[in-house]
């Protein structure tokens, strides 16, 4: 039964067969063709028994292994790692069927290559998730065949690999590495003009031009005879919240992921961003409940809490309740701290039945709400209308998106920090967004 698992019949097989099909009907005209078309019968029946034993002499004559990271990166792209190794005495060529997990919807994945003996092969392609969750790989399927091409061997290896898919680690590291270096600046992050300063001091250092006169300490000048200014940077641990809405609306998907996973990302990336900046970071989902809550934390290792929390939360089918949430940070949230409120208002009057609720959070907390563009309205907005119907489609397209600048706009007028966002540019406008409040010292 092994044998017989493991036993195909290659495609070119089926070529010398018509080729034998042809020249026995031929020989029914030409006679002398009719010997020949058996003597080639023979040889391809023996050629047939000879692959046979080609492929099957030895065990396990070609390895494969399949290099997994522990954790894979929602909306990124995951480099997956194959390498095989043959020990055939002769040239082989390999098909590689992989199954892939389910989520991935994709069945028609094959790679075919040539292995000599002893040198090994690497493949690398890759995946992008767009759900978290666990992800199972399922076999890894080889059929080897000889230079022949007549028949082919299955090779099976490595059942069933779970990977779990985790918010955007590698959106993470990227931001992680600009904070480190403090050039967030060259990826998009625009620099901020600062208006006054904070009061924590860091440095005595020489004038140069630009430097706020105010901050020349005149005792120091006097000493060194030449002008010498206090430098003053960011406060740090100061409490800072990401607060992510799980209702009914962030379950509108853009790109293959939905607005929740975008803001999951962004809550990771900004965290780590926050921490490395000295600050206290913390985390709050609710949708008709308060499904997590972690205060505010000023350790390294709170990330791996964060991230833990992050990869569970999921999106409700009901609406939010956002007077439970001003009553939850009212209760437990009890320093004047920053809310990115990451939520969504496809109407002005949604976000009007939630105002009141914003502005009680606003009168003690710096807070900020985050809302998103709908990018496939603004496609239609920017195409032309060919008929009636079309110009209706426009208009109406046109009447939702003046709506979000009305709603930043209203929400403005109250004192309320906004972001009106594209979903692939959120974590860049969040941390833009945080550098220019701790510039402004609005905290």
């Amino acid at each position: 039964m092994r044998f017989l698992k493991s036993f195909y019949i290659h495609n070119t097989f089926f070529w010398y067969l018509a080729i034998l099909a042809a020249m026995f009907m031929t020989s029914y005209w030409y006679k002398w063709l009719y010997p020949i078309a058996w003597i080639c019968t023979m040889v391809l029946l023996a050629m047939f028994l000879f692959d046979i034993v080609l492929l099957y002499a030895t065990k396990n004559s070609v390895k494969a292994s399949r290099s997994l990271p522990q954790k894979l990166s929602n909306s990124d792209h995951n480099p997956i790692v194959m390498e095989f190794i043959s020990t055939y005495d002769f040239k082989t060529g390999i098909t590689v069927v992989e199954e892939l997990p389910i989520q991935f919807q994709k069945r028609d994945f094959k790679y075919n290559t040539i292995l000599t003996k002893k040198e090994p092969k690497i493949f690398e392609y890759t995946v992008r998730p767009v759900e978290r969750g666990e992800y199972y790989f399922g076999n890894l399927n080889i059929y080897v065949s000889t230079p022949l091409r007549i028949v082919k061997r299955r090779f099976l290896y490595l059942k069933n690999q779970m990977v779990p898919v985790y918010p955007s680690i590698i959106q993470m590291q990227k931001y992680d590495f600009l904070a480190i270096s403090n050039k967030l600046s060259e990826f998009g992050m625009k620099k901020i003009r600062r208006i006054g300063h904070t009061q924590e001091f860091e440095q005595i250092k020489e004038y140069v031009p630009g430097d706020d006169f105010r901050t020349i300490n005149w005792k120091a000048t006097a000493k060194s005879n030449q002008l010498m200014v206090n430098q003053y940077q960011d406060e740090k641990s100061q409490p800072i919240y990401s607060v992510i809405d799980t209702g009914r609306v962030m379950k509108m998907p853009f790109n293959g992921l939905k607005l929740l996973d975008y803001a999951i990302n962004s809550t990771l990336a900004f965290s780590n961003v926050a921490l490395k900046k000295n600050d206290k970071t913390g985390m709050i989902s609710f949708s008709k409940n308060i499904e997590t809550f972690l205060p505010a934390v000023q350790k390294p290792t709170y990330l791996n809490s964060i991230l833990e929390k992050l990869y569970n939360i999921s999106t409700e089918y009901t609406d939010s309740d956002f007077g439970l949430l001003y009553a939850h940070i009212k209760r437990k949230v009890n320093h004047r701290s920053l809310l990115l409120l990451y939520t969504n208002f496809e109407h002005i009057t949604a976000m009007r039945r939630q105002l009141p609720f914003l502005l009680a959070i606003a009168k003690k907390h710096v807070l900020v709400v985050v809302f998103f563009e709908n990018t496939e309205l603004e496609e239609l907005i920017n195409t032309s209308a060919d008929d009636l119907q079309g110009i209706y489609h426009k208009t109406i397209a046109e009447k939702f998106s003046m709506d979000k600048k009305l709603m930043q706009k209203e929400l403005q007028q109250y004192g309320i920090q906004t972001i009106l966002t594209k979903p692939e540019e959120l974590t860049i406008n969040t941390i833009n967004k945080y550098l220019e409040i701790k510039a402004r010292g609005l905290l």
